[in-house]
């Protein structure tokens, strides 16, 4: 059992370490990727099903696009290849021939999807046209990290096409709202959302829209962003349609995603010293049943935890009864709390006689004894105090490193020293902004506030609050 790196003085090391010490991912062979293993799987299918639910319901549909783009497709929309160009892979040969056009592997679908839009839009009747797709995409990634860094990663990619600009505009809100749902209510992660800007935006779009998540270093995570792409699409794709008057115009598009980073979002937002801490929404074992087994008594114990086993199973809670009697107790609390389970019971021949359950949080670390009786519906009220209370913990997290500054000079010591969130002014120029480089920070968003009356760098009257911090 290795112990590991602590998470407050060496929080990359305790990250990378515990990754693959819970069994989430292990290395691949080719750099900058990751196998993604069984456990680290499951949280993001849970993560995918609620995400999915939630698309669905919003009117969307599902739909599957080819791996491979032509390299003339990203040239159409000058702003975007720019963009992406440093982090293309480019396929030149297939079949023992070199290609008479390039192919790109996906770093994102606008292009091939705008590219079938512009065949299937032909009147407003057609419009909105909402799509998603499931899909794994490639991004040459320099200073590789799993899950939040990784030259292939797996997410959800929706883009639609409205009639008009305030119906594309509500779209790229209302899923904004779906992410923060999500990230807030099942990850327990509190988020900031807001507006990047001009110079970090999506490369095409009109604007974007992003809610970033800070780790337990004080580090900013871009968790997801929403793109009201407007019309810049639609003209390199020439995408038109009829309107109801006649007039032949172009339609409104919006482009939205979400990553496995979502994975490594909740890793670095809820571990601790001892490892990961699950949200029970989307925990893939929900509850751990280890039996304290001795020979005068394993059969009345094993008889029991199968019954309540399967009692747990029948009210939706998600359980795993460890029998193995290969290895101690001991060894099986220090697995499960590795992996982060919520909630773990302890059951011998003295509790059953007693009537008892011995139960131990993974977020307090407390043991409580519970009746034995009705152990379905106690389950399930502590799962949702311990989602609350791990929100609760985050939300005091970020309480504790959130600073106002009225200038660069009076705060950029201490973000190079202990990172945080930085709430300041900002006139809106990019000279302004572009001197965050110097001290590995950035702008993560613009918010809708204007507590702050000067530019964080040059002293000028601030347009608007905006949200400094150091990023992965």
């Amino acid at each position: 059992m290795n112990k590991l790196p602590d998470i407050k003085t060496n929080f990359p090391e305790w990250y990378q370490e515990v990754i693959y010490a819970a069994q989430l991912a292990d290395q691949a062979p080719v750099r900058g990727c990751i196998v993604i293993r069984p456990y680290g799987n499951a949280i993001w299918e849970n993560i995918k099903k609620r995400l999915d639910d939630r698309i669905k319901a919003t009117g969307h549909e599902n739909a599957i696009f080819p791996l491979f783009i032509p390299q003339s497709f990203l040239s159409k929309e000058a702003e975007h290849v720019e963009g992406f160009a440093p982090e293309l892979a480019v396929v030149t040969h297939a079949g023992g021939k070199e290609l008479e056009e390039p192919l790109v592997v996906r770093p994102t679908s606008e292009t091939m999807i705008h590219h079938m839009f512009a065949k299937w839009i032909r009147s407003w009747r057609d419009l909105p046209l909402k799509i998603n797709q499931w899909a794994n995409v490639v991004r040459w990634e320099k200073r590789p990290r799993a899950f939040l860094r990784t030259t292939e990663f797996f997410w959800q990619e929706g883009h639609t096409a409205h009639a008009t600009k305030q119906e594309a505009l509500e779209e790229t809100l209302m899923m904004l709202g779906e992410y923060v749902d999500l990230a807030q209510n099942y990850l327990a992660i509190p988020v900031i959302t807001g507006r990047k800007t001009p110079h970090e935006k999506f490369p095409g779009a009109e604007a974007t829209y992003t809610f970033e998540a800070f780790l337990t270093d004080g580090k900013a995570l871009q968790m997801g962003t929403s793109h009201l792409l407007s019309q810049s699409f639609a003209h390199a794709f020439e995408m038109k349609f009829q309107d109801k008057d006649g007039t032949v115009v172009y339609p409104y598009l919006t482009s939205w995603g979400a990553t496995t980073r979502l994975v490594g979002a909740v890793v670095g937002s809820h571990g601790d010293d001892r490892g990961l801490i699950m949200p029970p929404k989307i925990a893939p074992i929900q509850v751990v049943i280890v039996p304290i087994l001795k020979k005068d008594s394993q059969e009345v114990v094993l008889d029991y935890v199968h019954k309540l086993t399967q009692e747990l199973k029948e009210a939706g809670i998600a359980v795993k009864l460890d029998a193995d009697d290969a290895a101690s107790p001991g060894a099986k609390f220090y697995e499960w709390e590795l992996k982060g389970v919520p909630l773990r019971f302890e059951i011998g021949a003295r509790d059953i006689a007693s009537g008892i359950v011995v139960a131990v949080s993974r977020l307090g670390k407390e043991k409580e004894t519970v009746p034995a009786t009705n152990m379905a519906a106690w389950t399930t009220a502590k799962l949702d105090d311990i989602q609350a209370a791990l929100f609760k913990r985050a939300q005091d997290r970020y309480a504790a490193m959130w600073h106002k500054s009225e200038s660069l000079v009076e705060f950029r010591d201490e973000l190079q020293k202990n990172n945080g969130i930085y709430q300041v002014g900002w006139c809106q120029d990019h000279a302004c902004e572009a001197k965050l480089k110097e001290i590995a920070a950035s702008i993560r968003c613009m918010v809708d506030s204007k507590e702050l009356q000067k530019c964080f760098e040059c002293g000028k009257p601030s347009l608007g609050d905006v949200i400094v911090g150091r990023a992965y």
